[in-house]
């Protein structure tokens, strides 16, 4: 009898349970050290993102506003005076489209031919394959000022100073090394079968290449051409000792010009870098899925 009404029992608290109840939601203990990492983030945070802003906000200030005092961190009149001056005072707009053609033309090339170089070294053994890694590390570590000027008594023989295709040449041989390095952990992530397998299906290696590997590895590419992109678009110093002439400068000398002796235009040069970092930012922006993907796909060995 009595294990009768313990089960009576057992089913009447069953029953008055609703069936589709939530579990009880347990708080979160707020720790100290949580408490002091969030604000040391949040500092971080504002340390890197004010220059972003004041360079955006001495952009929409007029010419005479600029430099008063005291400071306006917020533009009383707003103003696109910088923006106009830029393009009508300067050829900023050739600037801009030779960036574009150089950065684009070298991140393409640089990646196509480190894919190839990448695809050589994971996966075939060749004396010397030790060397070449390391050579190519080792021309991270150096300074392109060291052989600037090994590299401008080339280029100048080869009448490729002052051009668009030398410039874009210099920025290949020096994408492709870092490419070369960053490609070969995904492909050393990508199983040999799927490339045994489109062999036998009758593919050349060339063909399981691009057919197979190639859209496995399409995060990997993405992020090491935007890379590469990046690297050429903002580059300074190459550029500004081997183009000389406003119709092949690139936008990192353009802005380097605004800076003279006597005088900075900070008006125009805030505006130029606003647009010289929109690009960059869209970009990262749009293939952001893409780079991480591709970053964590390398990043480990299977």
């Amino acid at each position: 009898m009595s294990t009768m009404t313990e089960t009576s029992s057992t089913d009447t608290r069953r029953m008055t349970v609703p069936v589709g109840a939530a579990p009880a939601r347990t708080r979160r203990r707020v720790s100290v050290g949580g408490v002091v990492r969030m604000v040391g983030l949040a500092i971080w945070l504002i340390i890197t993102l004010f220059p972003l802003y004041w360079i955006a906000l001495t952009s929409f200030k007029s010419p005479g506003t600029i430099n008063t005092y005291p400071i306006e961190y917020w533009p009383s009149d707003p103003s696109l005076d910088n923006y106009i001056s830029l393009f009508e005072k300067s050829s900023f707009g050739v600037f801009l489209m030779n960036s574009a053609l150089v950065a684009l033309t070298a991140g393409a090339v640089a990646t196509l031919i480190a894919l190839l170089s990448a695809y050589v070294v994971a996966r075939f053994e060749f004396r010397g394959k030790g060397a070449v890694l390391i050579a190519f590390l080792l021309t991270q570590m150096i300074p392109a000022f060291i052989a600037l000027g090994p590299l401008y008594s080339m280029m100048s023989d080869l009448g490729l100073v002052d051009t668009r295709p030398g410039l874009i040449l210099v920025y290949i041989a020096i994408c492709i090394p870092f490419s070369t390095v960053m490609l070969r952990g995904f492909f050393e992530n990508v199983p040999d079968a799927l490339e045994e397998a489109a062999m036998i299906d009758g593919c050349s290696r060339l063909g399981a290449l691009f057919r197979v590997l190639v859209p496995v590895m399409t995060p990997g590419i993405i992020a090491a051409f935007i890379f590469n992109f990046v690297n050429c678009w903002n580059e300074l110093f190459l550029s500004v000792v081997l183009i000389n002439t406003d119709a092949n400068r690139t936008v990192p000398s353009a802005l380097n010009g605004f800076i003279s002796t006597f005088n900075i235009d900070w008006g125009s040069m805030s505006a130029a870098a606003v647009l010289t970092i929109l690009p960059t930012m869209v970009m990262f922006a749009l293939a952001s899925r893409w780079i991480v993907a591709g970053l964590t796909s390398g990043a480990v060995k299977e």
